[in-house]
């Protein structure tokens, strides 16, 4: 494949099956997509296979792109944009595993791997419980599930200050029944 080709003609050619043109691709974007994955997520590993992921689907959807709603650049960045931000929330999810099973309906949450944590994981469970729902709700959105307070916001149809004070004021709660409990329990 030329070089020559503008950045539509690549596209083509990916969509009739040209490996060529998707390597001349990644030649041209890799490292704009790079930056921009680096940015948001801020690990080489995760952003390397977020873009690995990204050219996977130009390769097997590049006969979706239309021109129409904009430039190839534009096409590849608003895919990397958006499986970055998957990525983010999948990853914030696997860090809060062991914490997303604060159900606070749940008798049977455990940490397994130290039985010694079990009386902490009980104790941050009734905290939580003594939150007012107002901001067990938002510190569930933003903290458990992983969501942006904008999504937060749109989620509970609030104002997103309102978000960001109701997550402020769940820090300052649990912060303080958490140290009142270990001040108290020495």
């Amino acid at each position: 494949m030329a070089r020559d080709v503008d950045d539509q003609g690549l596209v083509e050619a990916i969509a009739a099956g040209d490996r060529e043109a998707l390597g001349e691709l990644y030649d041209r974007y890799a490292s704009a997509l790079m930056a921009l994955g680096m940015r948001r997520l801020g690990d080489r590993e995760e952003v390397e296979d977020v873009l690995h992921d990204v050219f996977l689907e130009v390769w097997r959807r590049a006969d979706t792109y239309e021109s129409s709603r904009g430039t190839v650049q534009t096409w590849l960045m608003l895919r990397m944009r958006s499986r970055t931000l998957d990525r983010a929330r999948t990853v914030r999810r696997n860090r809060l595993d062991s914490l997303d099973d604060v159900d606070t309906d749940s008798p049977d949450w455990r940490a397994p791997e130290d039985p010694a944590s079990d009386a902490e994981h009980a104790r941050l469970r009734q905290v939580i419980d003594e939150l007012p729902a107002r901001l067990r709700q938002v510190l569930g959105l933003t903290y458990f599930r992983g969501h942006t307070c904008r999504e937060a916001s749109e989620l509970l149809d609030i104002p997103l200050g309102t978000v960001k004070s109701r997550l402020a004021a769940a820090r300052e709660r649990l912060e303080a029944l958490l140290g009142a409990h270990q001040g108290g329990s020495t």
